[in-house]
């Protein structure tokens, strides 16, 4: 079959070009389908779809006929459908992510995409290096992976990397790069910027700059062609399909409540900042297998059992009630058996007082940011706040987007809380490298989402 096509394909173009040359002998074939002529439509977009997009483009060149039939948007709705990336997540990028982060706020989706043009654009994007690090642990790949490539632990290898420190951030970036046998200078580089200096004072702003900058600078002088820094908590709702929405990030230290309107982080609305994350909840498990007499030699063992046997109760005085008990084996340590500390731990996050810790309950701030935003009365996209992302590794406890949900209704009035709905992290623990995998591979990547070697240089110069 394959071989039939391409002899009848290579007729028609032999027919195009034999025509070209005696144009002025048969000027009616610049028109014509040529052996093509007498089949229904239908057929034809078949035969287009299965000589693939390459040749569909060249048949572009025939005639005005074979023109209009190769330029069909559906046709090449077909071939994105048939390509490496979900469809979903194209119509997703290609709709609201291709103007850029920086028209995002005042775009509104075009009628009709022009689907050819984007298969176009697609497949000539870089494939760019993604790189996101967190002050717990970092995750880094390649675009074009299916998933990251290698993962290391920021806190014990880099030290705070939050902190605008040049050698720090240059040693960071570096190890990466020889990690991934990769040279800087090769590809873009999308780099997640961490949830730090959430407020919105003139003091906030001026440490979120020089944070940005000091990894602008790092990756300038090692040679990156463009960089494209995005939030971390923006990538994780990208994750999720979403430009708007409230995501919470439980971080390695603390865990942020971040609302975000068409991918921009409404600090003026208020960002809610709990100061317990991940490390309190594997501590808390610690102490409750201490109470209990179990050994353990590290905290690889804690983190173990905490992804593999917690969970979070959907109701906490009724699970104290239930039998509980699973067994995990732990290689090199042997098998544990947890019954209570599998959601008394984890009950840490809603009642953080169990624990001693003096904070908000994960819910009472997940409310108190809705609320502020339904006060807010943004004009544009009514109820933008409605969806609640969870995003990082501690989020993918099971029970915890119901719980969260439940509890968030109770807190909030009827009128607010009516179409709220909690959404687990979309891709786990690597949410937000996965968002930077969709920005990536969108159409306007570099002219919309990077800067340029040359245009921070000038930026920078220009602040001088």
């Amino acid at each position: 079959m394959a071989m039939l096509l391409r002899k009848v394909w290579g007729s028609v173009l032999s027919r195009s070009g034999s025509a070209s040359s005696r144009g002025s002998e048969f000027p009616a074939s610049c028109s014509s389908m040529g052996a093509f002529e007498w089949l229904p439509t239908d057929v034809i977009m078949q035969i287009l779809r299965l000589v693939g997009p390459r040749e569909a483009a060249k048949a572009r060149a025939v005639c005005r006929a074979w023109k209009l039939l190769a330029s069909d948007n559906m046709l090449w709705v077909f071939f994105l459908q048939n390509g490496k990336d979900p469809w979903d997540l194209v119509v997703f990028a290609e709709s609201l992510l291709r103007v850029g982060f920086r028209s995002m706020m005042y775009f509104d989706q075009p009628s009709e995409l022009s689907f050819m043009h984007i298969y176009s654009q697609r497949a000539k994007v870089p494939g760019a290096v993604i790189i996101d690090g967190g002050s717990g642990y970092c995750k880094y790949g390649w675009s074009k992976y299916s998933s990251p490539s290698g993962r290391c632990a920021t806190f014990l290898e880099f030290g705070n990397i939050e902190s605008p420190m040049y050698s720090r951030l240059r040693h960071f970036f570096s190890t990466i790069f020889a990690r991934m046998q990769v040279k800087p200078s090769s590809q873009p580089i999308i780099v997640s910027m961490p949830i730090c200096h959430s407020d919105d004072t003139e003091s906030a702003r001026a440490s979120r700059r020089q944070l940005r900058d000091a990894i602008y600078t790092v990756l300038s002088d090692l040679n990156a062609p463009a960089v494209c820094a995005i939030d971390q908590a923006v990538l994780a709702l990208y994750a999720a399909k979403r430009t708007s929405g409230i995501v919470v990030n439980i971080g390695f230290h603390a865990t942020s409540v971040v609302p975000i309107l068409r991918g921009k982080v409404m600090r003026q609305v208020g960002v809610e900042i709990v100061g317990q994350g991940a490390l309190k909840v594997t501590g808390f498990l610690r102490e409750l297998m201490h109470q209990r007499n179990m050994a353990f030699e590290s905290l690889y063992t804690i983190r173990t059992l905490k992804e593999k046997l917690c969970y979070v109760a959907a109701n906490y005085d009724t699970e104290l009630c239930k039998d509980t008990k699973a067994s995990c084996e732990v290689a090199g340590e042997g098998l544990f058996t947890l019954s209570k500390e599998r959601f008394q731990a984890t009950e840490i996050l809603f009642q953080p007082h169990i624990g001693g810790v003096r904070a908000m309950g994960l819910h009472q701030a997940v409310a108190l940011c809705i609320d502020h935003c339904a006060t807010a009365e943004i004009a544009i996209d009514d109820g933008w706040y409605k969806t609640v992302v969870l995003a990082g590794g501690t989020a993918c406890l099971p029970g915890l987007p119901g719980r969260l949900e439940n509890e968030v209704r109770k807190i909030l009035e009827p009128s607010i809380s009516e179409g709220i709905k909690v959404l687990p992290p979309p891709y786990g623990a690597d949410s937000a490298w996965f968002g930077a995998k969709i920005v990536s591979n969108v159409s306007t990547f570099q002219q919309a989402w990077c800067l340029s070697k040359k245009q921070f240089r000038h930026k920078r110069w220009q602040q001088f």
